[in-house]
């Protein structure tokens, strides 16, 4: 791992965990990092400029483009920031695309689910979609499976593309299915992709579709991705740390989403509890 890299989480973590341990989970020594931080002193003008055009990007958490940037750090051109921006992925996570333009629209299906929350058993209806997770080095992606019958995450997968592989990935990872199985998701490109429609087809699933600008139509995983952030990253106010980190927080919070985390429609138990007493 680079040594600005390290200097960098040090910094940003220290106040949550000591030197020593943060060094401990990147793979370098508390000497290496002193040395680092020693060396730092000798940096360039240009990285001088660079790791304070970073410093007004954390301060602001993020949520200003390069030209606001420029404003507060008049000492360099609103190209120069911009650069500098992307160059460490420091750019403004407010509006983010959430869908990327990939593959060839093949089909739209109908809203058959209608909002119709509810499921007399397992896997009967299944929501899907995609989140981003703007808290590592880079920007990176959620795409999850969620059981409406007991809220329980069934497949996800995170990835730094927004591409038909990507949600393709994490419909392979769905179990046998019984007959008439509804899996009901937005009309981003990637589920209406040829690709993605005929793994559905393969699958013998049924295709249902959100209303263009209607996320209630999917609502109890725009829910879950909601909580997901709220009770992590939100709580905790971790707005950067590494990717491995974020892959770490996001699948240990999906393990206790399903198997700890109770909810009162389920009378009190997790979507596992809640399954397993059903069977």
């Amino acid at each position: 791992m680079a040594p600005k890299v390290v200097i960098q989480l040090v910094e940003e973590l220290r106040g949550n965990m000591t030197i020593g341990e943060i060094c401990g989970h990147l793979g370098v020594s508390r000497s290496s990092y002193y040395r680092w931080k020693a060396q730092e002193k000798n940096e360039t003008p240009k990285e001088v400029r660079d790791r304070q055009i970073g410093d007004l990007c954390k301060r602001h958490k993020f949520l200003y483009g390069y030209r606001k940037i420029a404003e507060l750090y008049p000492g360099a051109c609103e190209k120069t920031v911009q650069r500098v921006m992307q160059k460490h992925g420091w750019q403004c996570r407010v509006k983010v695309k959430k869908r990327k333009r990939t593959g060839q629209p093949a089909y739209v299906a109908p809203n058959l689910l209608a909002r119709d929350f509810t499921a007399s058993k397992p896997l009967e209806k299944l929501l899907t979609d995609i989140t981003y997770l703007p808290f590592g080095q880079s920007m990176m992606y959620l795409s999850s499976i969620l059981d409406v019958y007991n809220g329980e995450i069934v497949a996800q997968t995170i990835g730094f593309t927004q591409d038909t592989a990507f949600v393709l990935d994490t419909l392979h990872q769905l179990p046998d299915l019984p007959e008439g199985c509804v899996l009901h998701s937005d009309q981003g490109t990637v589920y209406t992709s040829y690709d993605y429609q005929k793994a559905v087809k393969e699958k013998r699933i049924i295709m249902s579709m959100s209303r263009k600008g209607t996320p209630a139509d999917n609502s109890p995983i725009e829910t879950f991705h909601s909580s997901l952030k709220s009770e992590t990253f939100y709580l905790d106010g971790i707005h950067r740390t590494s990717n491995a980190h974020v892959i770490q927080i996001v699948e240990e919070y999906i393990t206790y989403y399903n198997n700890i985390r109770i909810q009162t429609k389920l009378n009190s138990q997790s979507p596992v509890q809640y399954r397993q007493l059903a069977a």
